[in-house]
């Protein structure tokens, strides 16, 4: 098995800082030279994700793309994920880490389900005490799991890294004790949901299940521990650093692919001359439903918005917005659909709004820009790292702002041949910056660096 020293983090390499950050210096001296002139070319590397489906969020997503380059690139992946399981990883091997998931069951059902001996083992009896008062003990149990399964996983063989997309949960300070470089990928810090979910009104009850929901104090302790931390733009790298006290130097920015051969534009549907679409979870304050809807309530009454949401359509604090505002019948809710209908939709909108509080990436952006729409998007988190440029590739306003969402939607409505430019030029940026094969590359590199910032590997 691998083993290595205990090793100081250094600077990772090249990659460039994010705006105010002072950038790292190379790595130097004959040691590091020699270690990386021994780096293979074919890396043995293991993702590890608590959820590993698609259909779950963008975890799944970011572990189905990123595992199916680094393969294409010719390196040996292995992932270790928590359901609901992925159908396949193209090319990667999968190691299944169970788990029965007692949060969001009630008692009766857990009871009905799980044999005694089961519930009482101490993880089981933790996980399901623990939900009992509105903890999220998945990622903390998933962790001590992928321990396990990883120290089986090691008598057949070894990996050079190991890579943990946004769990964080005190099992990696076991396992880091394998001498195995551990980095960790972090979307964002989730003081951010906490705090934007506060946003809105909420009882003392509701107050209290949020702060005993995001386990910050757990994340803050072990990103500070992990060999190096990526993240997927500038804005989320400073927001990790302030939230979790990560180094700047041990951050790096890799940003996430997209599938341009799904989402593309298609030729020959016809364009809604007044609808928008959103995309996104209604439930998650931070995704800005509410602002877009008093903005639609400004508009003219031609204007029609149309919500795709993976939940369910009757979300109450959404319809009770949408009825005091009076705009019943311009506002549509699809509900969960697949990729392919989505494609379609986006392709038949005239327009995107993401008027979200904060986004550490912003895939509905993206996806949209994919498509060849405009987006009218706020100014929040990385949003303007993705559309780019305000004028470019669409608007931008400052969020919270129900009136200059409203005037930069109508600007764009009324200019038809605007919107067609735009959405051109939207699609080659998302050509030209988020690819998952340049994502893969870019985190291959991320490898390197942590592997020759761990001195002293040995049987690489």
């Amino acid at each position: 098995m691998m083993r290595s020293r205990p090793a100081a983090a250094r600077a990772l390499g090249p990659t460039p800082p994010a705006p105010g950050m002072k950038a790292p210096s190379p790595p130097h001296g004959s040691e590091a030279r020699d270690v990386k002139q021994r780096l293979p070319q074919r890396l043995r590397i293991c993702l590890l994700s608590y959820r590993g489906n698609p259909f779950c969020g963008g975890q799944g997503i970011y572990i189905q793309y990123l595992a199916r380059e680094l393969v294409r690139l010719g390196h040996e992946v292995h992932v270790l994920v928590g359901p609901p399981y992925p159908a396949e990883l193209d090319g990667a091997r999968v190691h299944r880490v169970p788990n029965r998931i007692y949060f969001g069951s009630s008692t009766a059902q857990i009871l009905s389900r799980t044999p005694l001996s089961t519930l009482l083992s101490p993880l089981e009896l933790y996980e399901f005490a623990s939900s009992r008062f509105g903890v999220f003990p998945e990622i903390r149990a998933f962790s001590f799991r992928a321990y396990s399964r990883l120290h089986e996983i090691l008598r057949r063989g070894s990996f050079h890294i190991l890579h943990d997309n946004q769990c964080l949960g005190y099992g990696f300070l076991l396992i880091k004790r394998f001498g195995i470089p551990v980095i960790s990928t972090i979307h964002h810090p989730l003081s951010i949901d906490r705090s934007t979910w506060f946003e809105g009104p909420s009882t003392l009850k509701q107050k209290v299940k949020m702060v005993l929901y995001y386990p910050l104090l757990m994340q803050r302790i072990v990103a500070k521990r992990m060999d190096a931390i990526v993240t997927v733009s500038q804005n989320a790298a400073g927001e990790i650093h302030r939230a979790f006290g990560v180094p700047l130097h041990r951050i790096r920015v890799v940003y996430n692919g997209l599938d341009t051969e799904i989402f593309r534009p298609l030729p020959g549907v016809p364009k809604d001359p007044h609808r928008i679409i959103f995309v996104g979870n209604v439930a998650d304050r931070k995704k800005g439903i509410l602002y877009l809807l008093e903005a639609l309530s400004l508009m003219p009454p031609e204007v029609r918005l149309l919500i795709v949401d993976g939940g369910t359509p009757a979300r109450v604090a959404t319809q009770e917005v949408i009825r005091r505002f009076g705009i019943q019948d311009r506002v549509q809710i699809t509900g969960k659909i697949d990729r392919e209908t989505l494609v379609r939709l986006y392709s038949s909108s005239r327009l995107a709004v993401v008027p979200s509080l904060y986004e550490g990436f912003g895939f509905p952006a993206a996806e949209a820009m994919a498509c060849e729409l405009p987006v009218v998007a706020t100014k929040a988190g990385a949003l303007p790292e993705v559309v780019g440029p305000d004028g470019e590739a669409g608007l931008l306003v400052p969020p919270r702002d129900p009136r200059a969402l409203a005037r930069a939607v109508e600007t764009l409505l009324r200019d038809p041949l605007r919107c067609r430019q735009m959405g051109r030029r939207a699609r080659r940026r998302v050509l030209e910056r988020f690819r998952w094969d340049r994502a893969a590359k870019e985190m291959v590199e991320v490898y390197r660096e942590v592997l020759c910032a761990h001195s002293g590997l040995q049987d690489l």
